[in-house]
């Protein structure tokens, strides 16, 4: 960040006469304003990749491997994960570079969907408050903190240590804006520079089979298979497999968790300088980045820690790595730690955007106490959407026992994450039906856009196809969170029809935007009785 930034939601927005929105768009529903611009492209950069890189490749392989069965079909997931990433960024792109502001799949739905009126904004509203959760990240950091410092790893000392790191950081982004984008920033780096000494832990065993390392059967048939010049060794990549595809939806949904955030710019491009030129360069750089990196650093774990080991790891598996390969002193404690230190900044850089989000469906009235929970007072921040992102987030991490939960997390954001992503999807094509002549910088290819209709398809069926033994990746019913998170959706729907039908036609009014100008500069459209 450059010192000389306004500040992000209290600076006055600037009409653009040239190149306002709505006339751009032909449409009436978009601002005609876009606030003062902060965030340059290595903040935007950091943003993304930060969001991206945070505990799944440090805490999914293990039961990715567990559930697949084998090394090899293991990196198959890991490179469809990364293909299917591609394909959902650049429909992402797509609509960002149409309706560049912020708000991002809330802007998306609410455009393509009109119609049932504000059914598209409550499901998104209902999904953001209940499932905008960064419980997962908070509970990988008080694992790997506790691992470091050689603590009892109790159920409790793990809620207190993700309890803290979520208050202390909702303090910090609510109240301390400049400073807290500052940390973000040097932990994005720091991020970066660890998850890269990972993957370069791969190729230098393979180059110096440094000694004293017992690597397992799986991955010293792959070493030896590099040294000998044969990449593809599939007489023993693939022993084990399990094809399953109830296990393997799960698995990819857990490598797509991984690349979730690739569209973070999206929700905060109103506060971005240049946001076309940015979203069109910095979303592929960070996929780039993340997908050689991820690549890299599951050949490290295959290569030095033993097979059954990684299937037992849970959230642990690098740890387990850097102990193996540096010994206790230095492996388990220094390494471990600053992978809590990179969890916590991924929390940081989820709250900062989701707090928008949240920010911008308080001030068009989808939750309650919209003037208080819309403001940017008294710091300049979104301290009230950071304060409706820190309740679930708390329960989340402080209800449920220990165990399985991590890999429930993911699973129950994981499920209607995809039913909104199918319908963005979906959405894109009736765009391009309905609206040709809307501007398009980028636009997305056409069989990318089917192959992710198809595959969403099949991972929203998979969840109810029973796997081997009727036993999936948790301890509970296979389904349920697939249960859970059509159960999200469905309340949705439920309180858009009670609040936007049934108690206006009860209460004799009915509901309409209003144009109003909020404390900060903000105009926006309100949602009040009539």
């Amino acid at each position: 960040m450059e010192a000389e930034t306004q500040p992000l939601l209290q600076a006055p927005y600037e009409c653009r006469e040239d190149s306002d929105l709505a006339r751009t768009h032909g449409r009436d529903d978009l601002p005609t304003a876009i606030p003062a611009k902060s965030l340059s492209w290595t903040s935007a950069y950091i943003l993304v990749v930060s969001r991206v890189i945070g505990s799944g490749i440090f805490a999914t392989p293990g039961s990715i491997v567990k559930s697949s069965g084998s090394i090899g079909l293991s990196l198959l997931l890991w490179i469809g994960g990364t293909i299917l990433a591609a394909c959902g960024m650049a429909i992402s792109m797509e609509y960002g570079c149409m309706l560049p502001r912020s708000g991002g799949d809330k802007v998306y739905l609410e455009y393509t969907y009109p119609k049932p009126r504000y059914l598209a904004s409550t499901l998104v509203a209902v999904q953001a408050v209940l499932l905008g959760f960064t419980a997962s990240n908070c509970i990988i950091f008080a694992k790997y903190t506790v691992f470091a410092f050689g603590g009892e790893p109790s159920e409790l000392t793990h809620k207190l240590f993700a309890a803290g790191l979520l208050t202390l950081i909702t303090i910090l982004h609510g109240c301390f804006r400049q400073t807290g984008i500052w940390i973000q920033n040097v932990l994005g780096w720091l991020k970066i520079f660890l998850i890269g000494s990972i993957s370069l832990t791969g190729i230098w065993v393979i180059l110096l089979r440094p000694g004293g390392i017992e690597m397992g059967s799986g991955g010293a048939a792959a070493a030896a298979a590099v040294k000998k010049g044969d990449f593809v060794a599939w007489d023993t990549l693939f022993e084990g497999s399990n094809w399953s595809w109830n296990l393997l939806s799960t698995s990819l949904f857990k490598v797509m968790y991984s690349y979730a955030g690739l569209n973070n710019v999206n929700n905060v491009l109103s506060e971005v300088r240049d946001p076309i030129r940015t979203i069109k360069t910095v979303c592929p750089a960070a996929l780039l980045t993340s997908g050689l990196l991820y690549l890299l650093a599951n050949a490290s774990y295959f290569l030095v820690v033993p097979l059954d080991e990684i299937k037992q790891s849970g959230e642990l598996v690098a740890a387990l790595l850097f102990d193996r390969l540096f010994g206790p002193r230095v492996g388990g404690t220094l390494f471990p730690l600053a992978i809590a230190i990179s969890a916590a900044g991924n929390v940081m850089v989820v709250t900062f955007a989701l707090a928008r989000v949240n920010q911008e469906i308080a001030r068009q009235g989808f939750l309650p106490w919209g003037d208080l929970l819309s403001s940017s007072r008294p710091f300049g921040t979104p301290l009230w959407g950071l304060i409706v992102h820190y309740f679930p987030s708390l329960l989340v991490i402080t209800l449920p026992p220990q165990g399985d939960v991590y890999n429930f997390i993911l699973d129950v954001e994981g499920y209607p994450g995809t039913i909104f992503g199918l319908a963005i999807t979906v959405g894109l094509l009736i765009l391009r039906y309905r609206e040709p002549y809307l501007p398009r910088p980028f636009k997305a290819w056409l069989p990318a856009v089917w192959l992710r209709i198809a595959v969403s398809f099949a991972l929203l069926v998979a969840p109810f196809i029973p796997p081997p033994g009727r036993k999936g990746d948790v301890e509970f019913f296979y389904a349920t969170y697939a249960v859970v998170g059509t159960g999200v959706i469905v309340f949705g729907v439920l309180y858009w029809y009670v609040w936007t039908v049934l108690l206006p036609r009860w209460g004799g009014y009915s509901l309409e935007e209003e144009e109003k100008v909020l404390d900060d500069g903000t105009a926006v459209k309100r949602l009040v009785r009539v």
